[in-house]
């Protein structure tokens, strides 16, 4: 009898990988952010990227990072990976779930999390650390007992032909 492959994706590298996979359906020139919802029991419970809503039009709205109009910058239009995910969750409760993100989540995106009840946040990356959103994210998560830590990297590269 022969034994089982060894070098099969861990729990962590599979679910960041369909987050990453996911930011990169993401127009957003500049940023791509992805996630993946996950149940206790390793289940894919929900996936979002970064985008516009449902019905506008990627080509009618502005994907501008800086101007002096707000309303002719992204920032106004575009809903976030994590609120994605959450609000296209047609299945009930994520209470108990874990959310897999690219970026750290903003401040919205922590209240939104803290609301479905997910109670751990895996990330890649936290390149705005510093930022007020960020700091308020993690002070809420703090408070609301939702767990997060960075995403251990294995440098594992896996390469899909399409």
């Amino acid at each position: 009898m022969s034994s089982k492959r060894a070098d099969y994706l861990t729990w962590d590298e599979y679910f960041m990988g369909i987050a990453m996979l996911s930011g990169m359906r993401s127009k957003d020139p500049s940023t791509q952010v992805g996630c993946c919802i996950v149940s206790q029991d390793n289940k894919i419970l929900s996936m979002g990227y970064n985008g516009l809503p449902n019905g506008c039009s990627d080509d009618e709205y502005p994907w501008e990072r800086d101007g002096e109009d707000p309303l002719e910058t992204k920032y106004v239009y575009t809903v976030h990976s994590e609120l994605n995910a959450i609000l296209n969750y047609g299945g009930g409760s994520l209470k108990g779930s874990k959310i897999y993100v690219s970026l750290f989540p903003c401040n919205e995106c922590a209240k939104a999390i803290i609301q479905a009840g997910i109670k751990e946040v895996i990330y890649e990356s936290d390149k705005y650390e510093d930022t007020a959103s960020v700091i308020a994210s993690k002070r809420m998560m703090d408070s609301a007992g939702v767990r997060y830590h960075k995403y251990r990297r294995t440098d594992r590269e896996i390469k899909i032909k399409l």
